[in-house]
């Protein structure tokens, strides 16, 4: 891909006319099987310090090695610099859009990677539905001014069906460039699209649609401040004018949506229930005792009577959302389930001035009406604690003495609304899974 500089110095970053994913030469590890899922990662956001080291150890080309170079942004650069030149990486000759299958436990996804032409959110075109924090942005923006390359893809939705989804079935019946299956238990297969007369057609079919970011927000942001920054310096258009993304038609095949829980370590399970009587719905739940759960140290692996309650529990949590808003406090050894806010807590909790979508998402609900208004809380992260599973909320509120919040997840079309309404959600509100895996597609930034 070539680019001019129409505008000369100090230009101002070029707005597309809709939803553009562009064909790209990506960086690939030429390695298959196993070996190339040695190299991978999960996404940056989701390694601890002891996942770093672990995959740091585990192949002395891991991806992880880029993504995460503690401070030494301009070390990940020479890296990334000597695994282009010695051939650890290599760049296809043709630009391509590359359709991505991902497949887990008989749950598919597929979707489309290439480079996203970067809008404002007030263009409509690309939605976010989370606020940023600065210092995720700055420290994406060192890696990429470094690198001078895109990581790691974005993870974007979509409502499809159209051209661009058939083309994707038609060519996931043939076999791959590339499988792979990671420690996780998902396969990732790959197929390159080269041909201009397919690649034309995508582009029609894609141009007049939008999509939501669904996990990425700190990334996007990192794209569009490194464009401004380059635009600036008065280097004109040119590559980073877009982004590495993967596009899922969400109505199609599109990904798993799993709730993320919250655990609060100062509030006991007794006050909390006794707060959020009155204001709630409160029903005790039957469960096993204390001695059939195990010790409130027991270790992070969440097995055993510890997932037995988390199952039982997220059962009736699904049960009664169907009706409305629903939630279950529990300390691992008891557990009450909330359902019927008062009408007068939502009134005075819930801002007026916000969008129906909003007002009506289980997560604000939890947020601005039981942790703010009826339990008295900062919503604040030294507070409030995240967790992607209903073991690890449990767990962290047994060891605490605290509670854990467990929370039904919300739907795409939820997630949607509010971002199409021009707000944000609260953080933290929602989990999409299979991720794209860091490492199968790099995108340095060249022209």
């Amino acid at each position: 891909m070539s680019y001019a500089d129409p505008n000369g110095p100090m230009s101002v970053p070029p707005e597309p006319a809709g939803l553009l994913l562009a064909p790209v030469r990506a960086a690939r590890f030429p390695v298959r099987g196993a070996a190339l899922a040695a190299r991978t990662s999960p996404p940056y956001d989701v390694i601890d310090d002891d996942e770093r080291a672990r995959l740091w150890a585990r192949d002395e080309h891991n991806v992880v090695r880029l993504i995460l170079p503690g401070d030494d942004y301009l070390g990940a650069a020479a890296t990334l610099n000597d695994w282009l030149a010695s051939g650890v990486l290599r760049r296809d000759e043709k630009p391509s859009l590359y359709i991505c299958e991902e497949e887990q436990d008989g749950h598919v996804q597929r979707g489309l990677i290439g480079a996203v032409a970067l809008a404002d959110p007030s263009a409509g075109i690309i939605l976010p539905h989370e606020n940023t924090m600065a210092g995720p942005v700055a420290d994406r923006l060192a890696l990429t001014r470094a690198t001078r390359a895109n990581l790691e893809p974005i993870f974007l939705l979509y409502a499809g069906g159209g051209e661009t989804s058939r083309i994707v079935a038609a060519t996931v019946a043939t076999a791959p460039a590339v499988e792979t299956t990671t420690e996780d238990g998902v396969t990732h297969r790959l197929w390159p699209v080269d041909d201009p007369a397919v690649l034309t057609a995508i582009a029609a079919d894609l141009l007049p649609r939008r999509a939501v970011i669904a996990d990425g927000h700190h990334r996007y942001a990192t794209y569009r401040q490194y464009q401004a920054q380059r635009h600036a310096d008065g280097d004109g258009s040119g590559p980073w004018d877009f982004g590495l993304a993967f596009l899922v038609d969400a109505t199609v095949s599109g990904p798993k949506v799993h709730a993320i829980h919250r655990s609060i370590a100062g509030l006991p399970l007794a006050e909390a229930t006794r707060l959020a009587t009155g204001a709630f719905t409160v029903r005790p739940l039957a469960g096993p005792d204390s001695a059939n759960l195990g010790s409130p140290g027991s270790s992070s692996s969440h097995s055993g009577p510890t997932d037995d309650l988390a199952g039982r529990l997220l059962a009736e949590l699904a049960t009664a959302g169907r009706d409305g808003h629903a939630f279950i406090l529990t300390d691992g050894v008891s557990a009450y389930l909330l359902t019927a806010p008062a009408a007068d807590l939502l009134t005075r909790s819930l801002p007026a001035d916000r969008s129906a979508a909003f007002r009506r998402l289980d997560v604000t609900v939890a947020h601005l009406a039981l942790i703010v208004d009826v339990w008295g809380l900062a919503d604040t992260v030294d507070v409030v604690d995240y967790h992607h599973d209903a073991p690890a909320a449990i767990a962290a509120a047994r060891t605490s003495g605290g509670t854990a919040l467990l929370l039904n997840p919300t739907p795409v079309a939820d997630v949607t609304a509010v971002a199409e309404a021009g707000e944000r959600m609260p953080r933290k509100s929602t989990l999409f899974t299979p991720k794209p895996r860091t490492g199968l597609l790099l995108r340095p930034l060249d022209a």
